[in-house]
């Protein structure tokens, strides 16, 4: 046997080991030059590694999750066996050779990796069976994990995308073909998961309602998943957060965004875009943060430095599939709301669906996060390090006040901030906030120099 050994590679930037959050092979199965082989993550980015040579996969070097330094050794390849070649069969005695059927299904379950260096079996051809070709489906991570959960294969799930692409409808359609299950059943996770998510072990799943079954899933946090939670604990553990929440009358603001959306949308020869809240509320932020330049910043506190922008990237919290994402708006003080709302847009579609660059996710120096309608009354965000600032949006709600001596329904939101404490004094987070507050129920003010 002529085996290839695959290290992991050298990805530049200083990198010494990344973590390894996805494979796209097993053991046993055929790969040609430049297939992709696995999927690694750094600090910075997802990294999938090619594989340089053609043949068949002898053994995997590592499990889900671990983390690889570069020149460990990643995947033997059998560079004597060509990537078309048919996949070899163990040779059983002919009382216990399954039916054609059956034994298709067998070539198409992946082995789960139980510890670093599973070696192939000794396998022996018989030339009894023609050989089959077994492909990976085509799905994003999304869909894949969706089928997982729905218990589904997804080798029988047929598929209506462009280029034989599973869709979210099609794994929806097979759920809703397949028969009544036993009462219990036993699902096996896929050996490649998507990014930022674990692989699941086998886990019994009790079916029917009213059951005193306790279902237990262990997942491992690996991947996007266990770069967020490490992100979170440090920013919390290293940074003494404040928080500060001040209630703000959109009634008028609402008006004049219901009235450029209805005229723009009336004027055929200029089309634009629809105009969410989002937009406006940049535009109080990058209009009031020349005034407290010590929000605009982000703070090394290995190094001790405070670093102040007088451009306002903003980044905006954007929650994907894999995981919460903060792509960042680069240069915000100099877009129109028409502008912003664009660049929101693609950033938004950029983040989730996948192909967001790194440098559009690094480099801000505050960030807005809102959850829309779920926004709830009150949130306590956490800071995006190294930044010392965020700016939570929370949900709209009816509420009367009393205006000139009457009872009048008004639109009224909170906006909940949190401020590093080390760089942001309390009175300078509150002017701040108040000076955000007095643009929004004042939007004319926005557009006046």
């Amino acid at each position: 046997m002529s085996e290839h050994v695959i290290k992991m590679p050298d990805i530049g930037e200083g990198i010494v080991e990344a973590e390894l959050v996805a494979w796209h092979v097993q053991v046993g199965d055929a790969v040609r030059e430049d297939q992709p082989l696995a999927d690694v993550m750094t600090d910075k980015a997802s990294v999938e590694i090619p594989s340089p040579v053609a043949g068949r996969v002898v053994a995997l070097g590592a499990e889900l999750g671990a983390m690889l330094r570069v020149g460990a050794e990643l995947i033997r390849i059998d560079t004597r066996v060509g990537a078309t070649a048919p996949a070899p069969q163990v040779a059983a005695p002919p009382a216990a050779v399954a039916p054609p059927a059956v034994a298709a299904v067998a070539r198409s379950t992946p082995a789960p990796v139980s510890q670093p260096m599973v070696a192939a079996p000794a396998l022996q051809a018989t030339p009894s069976a023609p050989p089959t070709a077994t492909l990976r489906p085509i799905a994003s991570p999304a869909v894949r994990r969706r089928a997982w959960e729905l218990g589904l294969d997804l080798n029988d799930v047929p598929a209506t995308g462009p280029a034989g692409r599973i869709l979210h409808a099609d794994v929806d359609a097979a759920a809703a073909r397949r028969p009544a299950v036993p009462a219990s059943r036993t699902i096996t996770p896929p050996q490649s998961t998507p990014q930022g998510t674990a692989p699941r072990p086998a886990m019994a799943v009790a079916v029917g309602l009213g059951t005193a079954d306790d279902v237990v899933q262990h997942l491992p946090v690996i991947g996007l998943r266990r770069r967020i939670a490490m992100q979170m604990q440090e920013a919390k553990r290293r940074i003494p957060h404040f928080a500060y929440v001040e209630e703000v009358d959109v009634t008028e603001l609402e008006r004049l965004r219901a009235h450029l959306n209805a005229s723009h949308a009336a004027n055929a020869g200029r089309p634009r875009g629809k105009l969410t809240l989002l937009p406006f509320i940049v535009r109080a932020i990058v209009r009031a943060l020349p005034g407290f330049p010590q929000i605009n910043a982000r703070f090394d506190d290995e190094k001790g430095v405070i670093e102040r922008h007088s451009a306002v990237h903003l980044g905006i919290a954007t929650q994907t599939d894999a995981g919460l994402l903060v792509p960042v708006m680069r240069h915000a003080q100099a877009l129109d709301l028409w502008a912003c709302a664009a660049e929101l847009a693609r950033l938004a579609d950029a983040a989730r669906g996948g192909h967001i660059t790194r440098n559009e996710m690094s480099g801000g120096t505050l960030t807005i996060t809102s959850l829309g309608a779920l926004g709830g009354i009150v949130t306590t965000p956490i800071i995006n390090q190294p930044e010392v600032g965020i700016v939570g949006v929370n949900r709209i709600v009816p509420r009367l006040a009393l205006r000139n001596g009457g009872v009048v329904e008004r639109q009224v939101m909170n906006l909940s901030s949190s401020f590093d404490h080390r760089v942001v004094d309390g009175m300078d987070a509150a002017r701040f906030i108040q000076a955000v507050r007095a643009g929004l129920e004042q939007p004319a003010a926005l557009f006046v120099d």
